[in-house]
């Protein structure tokens, strides 16, 4: 058998990281950059980016449009081109690192990127999400390899509102349970072939970590100050969750998220929130360990996590509507397919009742 593991070149962290660190890894890479910017970064960072980099590299700011639209990845690949950049970086969030991640595969050019929230694993990653310019989703697009550099500021991301670490949180505690599921069945990860030892091994030490510290990753955030805990999630959230996907693969968390997402109710909700109740569901599919089911209960009410269907917008939700949420959850091509065992729109729509009750129980005890 033939194992697949993809990582980023290099990934810095830690406070100050922009001043510190950005100039020095992109000149790495080559003299010239085309930095793009999402409109609130700008506003709000960059004095801080100019300052970081001038007088020490040739570079050209552009704002992003909003969009990662093949639309836009076209304007900034002509940008980038008559400017003559050597690195496409990409400072902000999610959209705004994949359009800098499509541009800098398409020339070919260096890629860096500097996320300013830790709300995803996507910064280390090659899946670029494709939406139309009304902001429709169009396609995934893997570029051929992951970025050069990832640059963390831990400090940039302490002053983001606490909600997007606790999205990220949520986004990551599906990672050991997903690429756990993917080892057993031998499915293959975003490689399309299966992962090492060691992709599943950081799978296991990002959940370890988010346990852990994440409650005092919280309480960090919330006072906008840097400490050992909120590092130790930011690089659980990004590096570790990251690589847990990538290499160790995904499974029935995130298709119980896509299969949600066809509900209008929980539009207004994160993708790492609604991840979250897709690993309790995920959780409540077959006849896991008590325990360990209550340790992840505790975990998400502790931090004011989803529990229930009404913390995702569906407190009234019918059998027929989620019916069609758990059909979307495993239609082909689904990552709900990678677990050992066969699923069933029916099993899942039992597994998201299951796991809505229990955390109504529980939150009732409280």
């Amino acid at each position: 058998m033939i194992t697949t593991a993809i990582f980023p070149g290099r990934y810095v962290q830690g406070a100050g990281a922009i001043e510190h660190s950005l100039a020095d890894e992109i000149l790495r890479l080559g003299k010239k950059a085309l930095v793009l910017q999402d409109p609130i970064v700008h506003q709000k960072l960059g004095d801080k980016i100019d300052g970081a980099l001038k007088g020490k590299l040739d570079y050209q700011v552009e704002i992003f449009n909003s969009e990662c639209s093949d639309e836009e990845i076209e304007r900034i690949c002509g940008l980038a081109k008559a400017c003559g950049a050597e690195v496409i970086v990409g400072i902000g969030g999610g959209k705004t690192l994949d359009t800098s991640k499509a541009t800098g595969a398409t020339l070919k050019r260096p890629i860096v990127i500097v996320p300013t929230l830790a709300s995803t694993d996507a910064p280390c990653s090659s899946l670029v999400v494709i939406y139309t310019q009304q902001g429709q989703f169009k396609r995934y697009l893997m570029i051929p390899r992951n970025p050069d550099v990832v640059v963390v500021d831990s400090a940039v991301i302490a002053q983001a509102p606490v909600r997007f670490l606790l999205s990220g949180i949520g986004d990551a505690l599906a990672t050991w349970f997903e690429a756990d599921d993917c080892r057993v069945k031998l499915a293959g990860n975003m490689t399309g072939r299966p992962g090492p030892m060691s992709a599943y091994g950081l799978a296991r030490m990002c959940f370890d970590t988010l346990l852990k510290y994440g409650v005092q990753a919280k309480n960090a955030c919330e006072q906008q100050k840097v400490t050992p805990a909120l590092e130790h999630v930011i690089e659980a959230n990004t590096l570790l969750s990251g690589l847990g996907f990538e290499s160790g693969g995904l499974a029935a968390a995130h298709a119980i998220h896509n299969g949600l997402t066809v509900l209008p109710q929980t539009h207004r909700y994160w993708h790492g929130e609604k991840v979250a109740f897709g690993t309790l569901a995920m959780l409540m599919l077959t006849d896991r360990d008590p325990e360990l089911i209550s340790t992840v209960y505790e975990f998400c009410l502790e931090l004011g996590l989803p529990t229930t269907l009404a913390d995702i917008g569906l407190s009234d939700v019918s059998d027929d509507d989620l019916l069609k949420a758990a059909e979307a959850s495993c239609q082909a091509g689904e990552t709900m397919h990678n677990e050992p065992y066969e699923v069933t729109p029916v099993n899942v729509l039992a597994a998201m009742r299951a796991a809505d009750a229990e955390g109504r129980r529980l939150k009732a005890k409280r």
